[in-house]
């Protein structure tokens, strides 16, 4: 049947409309070869890796989760509780926070620092070339050391590189003192806060050079020998640190991956991480099998509450690490932390970079972990900090210090079975797990012994009045 326009109205029947779009527009509708292309061309345009990565730098290379990918941008879930804990305040080392306004000010004294070290190699009789050739057959190793694509020239990156990694190293000639230099005329070190401030943000993970360059340069001048950095490095950190020599002087030989990655190296003692078998069964306590996943361990009690069931926390105070915990019979031993700004800021970027590095053992989350197990609430940090004298608190209140923790353990992943710590965590939860704590939360509060008295001695009464009765019946007996 023919409509007003003399087409059959059946006509449509025979087009394929399951697959073109119905339209009421007034526009005309393309083919069916016109709208399949329009939608390949679509699809392959997203399917095109290259392409779409040559508009838009990745932000997550494929390379992140190789051993060389060692420096992160801090994604921000993760920082959401502590949003400038991983942003330099003072000065921009490598690509991440370049060009930063508030960063200028070190920004323009870092030329003067990169003269003064190419002046101290010349004397050495190294050619300036010669550092900067050995520098750019770096550039591949350099950018596959971040986790997101760079966006810098060849040129851009080898002379930031260059520069950052000549001031970071005179920073440490000059303060270890193997350069002399009138410290009295240059700013950085004569305005107090400057240095300490210079000092944190050479410690986020944001904030980094591969260690590798710092090495070259150092080696290429000839100012000093290699092994030299680790101490240098130490000597610089430990303004904010006050460590003895001793400390320092088994660290020296560490392999370390940047300036961070150095200094959490420090912390962890010589019992610490080992590398483990996924399939290995490790026995952590007594039972007929040691091999448990990390949810068959529950975490530990609140000092208040480990006391009450026999568990008494004391200072280590021979530790020469602060992560260095120790549970020796009923005594769970932990060592002196001073909780200051530095000390923080280390903590959080250093349990960041763990969380990404995937050939990092996870020591210094362990320890935050533990930490934060304690440290439940205000009571808790004041029982750590007054009593206990484990904790010296430059930080801030004793809620904040608690509230520190907490929120550096947040969504962090924390696998038991790889933690240095997981022998102590399984003891502490094996030995307030045993019959006799249950007495031990009585014996700690007066009323339930007083009650338990109270019920002993009834009870005693009652036997003695039983034995009294009964001997009296049968001396009435005999006489009878």
């Amino acid at each position: 049947m023919a409509d007003k326009t003399g087409k059959n109205s059946d006509s449509s029947s025979s087009q394929p409309q399951s697959v073109l779009p119905s339209t009421s527009t007034p526009f005309p509708r393309p083919s069916l070869a016109e709208y399949e292309n329009n939608i390949l061309h679509y699809i392959n345009s997203k399917v095109d890796l290259d392409t779409t990565r040559r508009k838009k730098p990745v932000l997550l290379l494929e390379s992140a989760c190789k051993e060389s990918c060692c420096i992160f941008r801090v994604p921000q879930s993760f920082a959401e509780m502590n949003p400038e804990a991983y942003k330099p305040k003072v000065v921009s080392i490598g690509p991440y926070h370049y060009g930063g306004k508030h960063l200028e000010m070190i920004q323009q004294h870092k030329l003067r620092f990169l003269h003064l070290f190419l002046d101290k190699a010349r004397k050495n009789g190294v050619d300036k070339n010669v550092l900067f050739k050995a520098v750019i057959h770096l550039e591949e190793e350099i950018r596959i050391s971040y986790s997101e694509q760079l966006c810098e020239t060849s040129e851009e990156l080898v002379y930031m590189m260059i520069l950052d990694g000549c001031f970071i190293l005179m920073l440490l000639l000059i303060v270890s003192r193997n350069i002399e230099l009138d410290e009295s005329d240059d700013p950085i070190f004569t305005i107090p806060w400057i240095l300490p401030s210079i000092e944190s943000d050479l410690l986020l993970l944001e904030n980094q050079v591969p260690f590798f360059v710092l090495q070259t340069l150092f080696v290429e001048s000839k100012i000093g020998l290699a092994g030299d950095l680790n101490r240098m490095a130490f000597s610089f950190f430990n303004l904010s640190m006050d460590k003895p020599e001793r400390y320092w002087v088994k660290h020296r030989n560490f392999k370390a991956t940047h300036l961070l990655d150095l200094m959490r190296m420090s912390f962890v003692p010589n019992m610490g991480s080992t590398s483990m078998d996924e399939d290995e069964d490790f026995q952590l306590i007594k039972g007929e099998s040691g091999k448990k996943s990390s949810l068959d361990y529950t975490l530990i009690l609140s000092p208040t509450r480990l006391s009450l069931q026999g568990i008494d926390i004391r200072l280590r105070s021979d530790a020469d690490s602060m992560i260095d915990i120790r549970l020796k019979k009923n005594k769970l031993q932990i060592p002196l932390l001073r909780l200051d700004a530095f000390i923080s800021s280390v903590l959080l970027n250093c349990v960041a970079f763990e969380q990404f590095y995937t050939k990092s053992m996870n020591d210094i989350t362990s320890y935050v972990v533990f930490m934060g197990c304690l440290l439940n609430g205000e009571e808790d940090a004041t029982l750590l900090s007054d009593d206990n004298r484990i904790i010296e608190n430059y930080f801030g209140s004793e809620i904040e210090v608690s509230q520190f923790f907490k929120t550096i353990c947040k969504d962090v992943v924390f696998d038991i079975r790889r933690s240095y710590l997981r022998n102590v965590f399984a003891e502490v939860n094996e030995k307030t797990s045993k019959w006799y704590s249950e007495y031990r939360v009585y014996l700690h509060s007066p009323w339930k012994v007083l009650s338990i008295s109270i019920s002993l001695i009834s009870s005693l009464l009652q036997t003695i009045s039983a034995i009294f009765f009964y001997l009296s019946d049968i001396n009435i007996r005999q006489n009878q």
